[in-house]
């Protein structure tokens, strides 16, 4: 699924004067890629979010979907079908008596069989890595902050969307829930399902995103690759936002005397490039050079 921003704004109105949220933000997000989105509270990220599933129409441009302009009310009424939104801190709107039955509320909302319904509970557990045997019976109230975290997303990818969009999915959880967390977001991802994530990690950005947008009082300050983006480490530090520790590391590297790649953003591929810096070394020195 594919959605295009054309200068999208947003003013909203409030007691001291109208606002602008969002002032002529443009991107195209491809089929089957995964779109970071930061910036700072305030920034906009809130209300790019709300504009992407419907929940607002621009004041000004375009929000296209699927070639379908979301602008149009009757759009908007089906994109339940096509577009899963978890905010922040999903758990906290768990309800049901038992996890299976939460995981089945948005599949029994769209009308579909039991026996579907059941499959696709089964599914989405499989997903996120909670064994059917030993949770579907549980209270989602009887489990970890990360479990219920899981449950929660569950639900979400119960309905099978076609646009999956996560604001902040690690928030509040631990070091080992994060990295589970973030692996099973990047492995839904690659098997096609078209992401927006919203994070304040910028190495959880740099390793799962195809394409980042930095917002910045509404406005785009930056749009691209990954590599593109974190180009601009000066002024993403100014913002307060940062770069990945792997940038930051190999930059401190280089400034000892260590040729490296400008466009190091992870952990791993810092640990390579070092790896074939010295294989590079030893060559060199067990041929007498």
């Amino acid at each position: 699924m594919s959605l295009i921003f054309d200068k999208v704004s947003y003013t909203y109105s409030s007691h001291e004067g109208d606002v602008n949220a969002l002032s002529d933000v443009s991107f195209t997000l491809e089929n089957g890629e995964l779109l970071g989105v930061i910036g700072h509270t305030g920034s906009g990220k809130s209300t790019l979010l709300q504009l992407m599933c419907g929940l607002l129409t621009p004041s000004a441009g375009s929000v296209v979907l699927d070639g379908e302009n979301l602008s149009d009310k009757k759009v908007r009424q089906n994109l339940f079908t096509k577009v899963g939104i978890a905010f922040q801190y999903p758990e906290q709107q768990l309800f049901s008596k038992t996890i299976a039955d939460d995981i089945a509320f948005a599949p029994r909302n769209a009308k579909l069989s039991e026996h579907e319904v059941g499959l696709r509970v089964r599914e989405a557990m499989k997903i996120m890595r909670l064994d059917y045997e030993n949770y579907a019976a549980k209270s989602p109230f009887e489990l970890s902050g990360g479990e219920m975290r899981r449950v929660a997303l569950a639900g979400v990818m119960a309905a099978k969307p076609q646009l999956l969009i996560l604001d902040e999915p690690t928030a509040g959880l631990d070091p080992s829930g994060r990295y589970e967390l973030t692996t099973i977001i990047d492995d839904y991802h690659k098997a096609g399902t078209t992401t927006v994530l919203v994070s304040h990690s910028m190495d959880n950005i740099a390793r799962l995103s195809d394409k980042v947008l930095v917002l910045k009082d509404g406005h785009t300050a930056f749009y691209g690759t990954p590599a593109e983006v974190f180009s601009h480490s000066e002024v993403l530090r100014e913002m307060n936002l940062g770069v990945p520790q792997a940038t930051t590391f190999a930059a401190d590297l280089m400034d000892l005397g260590l040729p490296l790649p400008a466009d190091l953003l992870t952990i791993d591929a810092l640990a390579d490039a070092i790896a074939a810096l010295f294989h590079e070394q030893k060559a060199e020195v067990k041929h007498g050079f």
